[in-house]
């Protein structure tokens, strides 16, 4: 199967070399009946003769020694919906819960698998294959590297070894260089896009920054393959960089901006700052969390739907006791 949504990523080989480095050094035969089966299943999964279903595999993974939770957990970033992708209704609610808002027709597009057989999957009427449940989870997150790394090295798997370092290189440049994600979102707007060439101060003045933080930025991004030549201008590269396997940098980057919301503020720049110190009880607190949630998640369905792009905005939006 080809997943032509991310770069042609070929989701069957990806398994199969997965499914390979799952084993380690266990012969297949051991391996085998480790998991319980009197055949060289294996041999079968690791060849492409057949592959296993998501929970088999999820299965296999905990009789590796994983701990299916607390990887998940490492995945999410925050305590995850489902607990044990061993059992197939889990990896129903697991792909219905990446696939948030997107349409299933949308979804099937992307995934490069037909709108019936999606259903399915995600009603739980039937499993997907290892390599159709990658295909979805990458359409749906743009994270399959993520999950994987959760569980194997992924430099093991060939297919995979230069995009996760790529995407290493990205997180840790997050971090260095934060202003890289407000200089990738103003070579979105139909304004720059309008220049007759690239323009290191005009993308500054977009985002209220010097222009030499946007040429260091320019050239990490175009070094770590995020940006790439457009003619005269930039056009960005569409790849996940997401932070939750490294909580520290997204930490880094919540500080960064949060200061920036500080020096703005201070400065008397027009937006909407408001605060507000309350006392409650914790359930109302735990309400006021959800409620905090469903704006969040609002707030990224009305950006995702956003055409014709004119201004680049940031949105802190904090809620903590001031406990510890």
């Amino acid at each position: 199967m080809q997943n032509c949504y991310t770069s042609g990523m070929d989701t069957e080989r990806i398994a199969r070399r997965f499914l390979v480095a799952l084993r380690g050094h266990r012969s297949q035969v051991q391996w085998s009946r480790r998991l319980g089966y009197r055949s060289n299943v294996a041999y079968a999964w690791e060849s492409g003769r057949r592959f296993p279903t998501a929970a088999e595999t999820f299965r296999a993974i905990g009789r590796a020694g994983h701990d299916l939770a607390a990887e998940l957990e490492r995945f999410y970033g925050r305590e995850p919906p489902v607990h044990d992708l061993a059992d197939p209704r889990e990896v129903a609610r697991f792909l219905d819960d990446l696939r948030g808002d997107v349409s299933i027709t949308d979804l099937a597009r992307r995934a490069d698998v037909s709108r019936y057989q999606l259903t399915r999957w995600l009603s739980g009427q039937t499993q997907p294959r290892l390599p159709d449940f990658f295909a979805v989870v990458e359409a749906a997150s743009l994270r399959l590297v993520d999950l994987i790394a959760c569980f194997v090295d992924p430099t093991s798997i060939d297919e995979l070894a230069d995009l996760w370092r790529r995407i290493e290189a990205r997180r840790t440049g997050a971090a260095r260089l934060p202003w890289t994600q407000g200089v990738l979102r103003v070579l979105e707007l139909g304004g720059y896009r309008a220049l007759p060439a690239h323009d290191d101060a005009w993308v500054a003045n977009a985002l209220g920054v010097p222009p030499e933080v946007v040429a260091t930025c320019v050239s990490f991004l175009a070094d770590t393959g995020q940006i790439v030549p457009d003619g005269a201008r930039w056009r960005p590269e569409r790849l996940a960089v997401d932070t939750r396997l490294r909580p520290e940098v997204g930490r880094q980057l919540k500080a960064h901006w949060t200061e920036v919301a500080r020096e703005r503020i201070l400065q008397g720049d027009p937006g909407q700052f408001s605060y507000n110190v309350f006392s409650v009880n914790r359930a109302d607190l735990e309400r006021i969390r959800e409620l905090h949630l469903a704006y969040y998640r609002a707030l990224r369905a009305i950006v995702s739907e956003s055409r014709d792009a004119e201004i680049v905005a940031v949105a802190n939006v904090q809620l903590f006791a001031l406990e510890r």
